[in-house]
């Protein structure tokens, strides 16, 4: 794909996102773009939002399970950047008025004290450079018209990102066995559904380990105080305004958010 196309589609979705509003699957208007065109398309758009104001605060890793990577057609994961506009701690309600078709997701996100620069990055290398790990709920969202994405669409949408927010409770990622911790989901306080860590690409420490290496081999480092969201463990909710959410995971603690009709 040719640098003006992957700025032409690069800003067709800053522009969506920015204007609330969808546009076609690239797919269906440029059927041979490859991940490859996707990632840069992705940097173009990420690109944009820096030069509004904003700051790289982390990463995040997508389409970790199964089910959904039978949904794109692809066998690994996906990654976007989060930027400090998509960042909000628990304690308010949280905005989504200013997404366009939101949808929550539970999960446990790393923050790290330590740079972490791949490739060659283990399990053990992950859990001494974090400082501590939190239960969270990430507010995807799509810029793609209805959802119909490939694996190309969502990579170009910088992952689907939308919104995160981080729970108050805090642990050292020795303190439990992420792999083995139960996730309890409910809504409006009611059972929702139930996960384990090793759902996400055999648990959470091994998602973080993936995304250091293969984003390690593209020249891009985590950083001290970055933030890692690393995947779901929960099915993809419709996030509706005035609907609680919580997730609890077992030997770490809660997230528990409250969507408003406010604009993010």
């Amino acid at each position: 794909m040719t640098p003006d196309k992957i700025q032409h589609y690069g800003d067709a979705l800053y522009d969506a996102l920015m204007q609330r509003r969808t546009i076609a699957p690239l797919v269906s208007t440029e059927p041979d773009i490859t991940i490859e065109d996707a990632y840069r398309i992705q940097s173009r758009m990420v690109a944009r939002r820096v030069a509004a104001g904003e700051r790289i605060v982390g990463k995040k890793i997508g389409v970790t399970s199964k089910a959904v990577q039978q949904m794109v057609g692809v066998n690994q994961p996906d990654f976007g950047q989060l930027t400090s506009g998509m960042a909000f701690e628990e304690g308010q309600p949280l905005p989504i008025g200013g997404l366009i078709q939101p949808k929550a997701e539970a999960e446990v996100a790393f923050v790290l004290k330590r740079d972490l620069i791949g490739p060659g990055i283990t399990a053990t290398d992950v859990i001494r450079a974090t400082d501590y790990v939190v239960p969270c709920f990430e507010i995807v969202d799509s810029r793609i018209t209805d959802w119909k994405i490939k694996i190309q669409d969502t990579v170009a949408d910088n992952a689907s990102c939308g919104v995160y927010v981080l729970g108050r409770a805090r642990k050292k990622p020795t303190e439990l066995d992420l792999n083995l911790a139960g996730m309890v989901l409910e809504m409006n306080g009611e059972l929702f559904s139930t996960a384990a860590g090793a759902a996400v690409q055999g648990g959470p420490v091994n998602a973080v380990v993936w995304l250091a290496n293969t984003l390690g081999h593209l020249g891009i480092p985590f950083l001290a105080g970055e933030v890692i969201l690393s995947g779901s463990q929960s099915t993809l909710i419709p996030a509706v305004v005035g609907d609680r959410l919580k997730c609890t995971v077992g030997g770490l603690g809660s997230c528990e958010v409250l969507f408003s009709g406010e604009a993010a």
